[in-house]
């Protein structure tokens, strides 16, 4: 089942330009709800604004080569998921992020360059994608059940949903029914086609939510982490006024915090 392609199987009954062309349709979506989340709850403008008070309230100026050391610092810590404190959440962080860069990847990959059983892919593209997809289930159910806060912290059942959910459950939904859907296609079951229905419905629900979901912060978290570096290196965020003294009349004076 691993190293099967099976997509390709789809020829039998589809022409090739139409998984390319819902995939084309599945980008399009991301990019339109991408802007209009911008648009609509002003994250962009938010950003520019905050950068621009962010160096007028520099000390120091940040030089060229600093700005990119910040950058890839920012994007290092992003790629080892640094702003995690919890070594379980970063880990099954880093497993569904990793999967579904994989997953997502090795689909348009198989659809568009190994569309048909007469351009057979490499084994290990295929095989990419089931891992990919594994990898989403691991981590995505690992985090569901066992990492969530409301769950471990709050004692709060597992099967309570809110729309902030819409992101993870969507994209869980559509690397199960994947793998359900690849080894139905690949034995040649009865349930394929049914399976197919299901798992275009979720992966269209992940790709097309993107205003209602936290699809998008993948995109706003690093311009945040990145503009926060970039106000330590030029001393924005300590150039704050320091907190006044509280009159004696209270019957005592202002002391500093003691940490333990």
């Amino acid at each position: 089942m691993l190293a099967a392609n099976p997509f390709a199987a789809l020829s039998a009954f589809l022409s090739p330009l139409i998984p390319q062309a819902y995939v084309v349709a599945m980008v399009l979506l991301v990019a339109a709800g991408t802007v209009y989340d911008m648009l609509h709850k002003g994250s962009a403008r938010y950003f520019f604004d905050s950068w621009d008070a962010m160096k007028r309230r520099g000390v120091r100026r940040v030089g060229g080569g600093e700005m990119l050391g910040l950058a890839l610092a920012t994007a290092a810590e992003a790629l080892a998921s640094g702003e995690f404190c919890s070594t379980r959440r970063r880990i099954a962080h880093l497993l569904t992020m990793y999967g579904f860069a994989a997953y997502a990847v090795t689909t348009a990959v198989l659809v568009f360059c190994y569309p048909t059983p007469a351009t057979p892919a490499p084994a290990i593209w295929p095989e990419v994608w089931s891992v990919g997809a594994l990898m989403i289930c691991v981590g995505g159910y690992w985090f569901w059940f066992f990492i969530r806060v409301d769950v471990a912290a709050e004692g709060n059942s597992p099967w309570r949903v809110v729309r902030a959910d819409l992101f993870i459950l969507s994209l869980l939904a559509s690397a199960t029914l994947a793998l359900f859907w690849a080894y139905a296609q690949v034995s040649g079951s009865a349930w394929a086609l049914p399976l197919l229905g299901l798992y275009l419905i979720a992966t269209t629900v992940l790709f097309g939510s993107v205003p209602w979901s936290k699809f998008s912060h993948m995109f706003f978290k690093p311009a945040a982490a990145f503009e926060k570096r970039v106000a330590d290196a030029n001393g924005s965020r300590n150039n704050l006024p320091a907190p006044a003294d509280l009159p004696a009349t209270f019957g005592s004076v202002r002391r500093q915090p003691r940490h333990y």
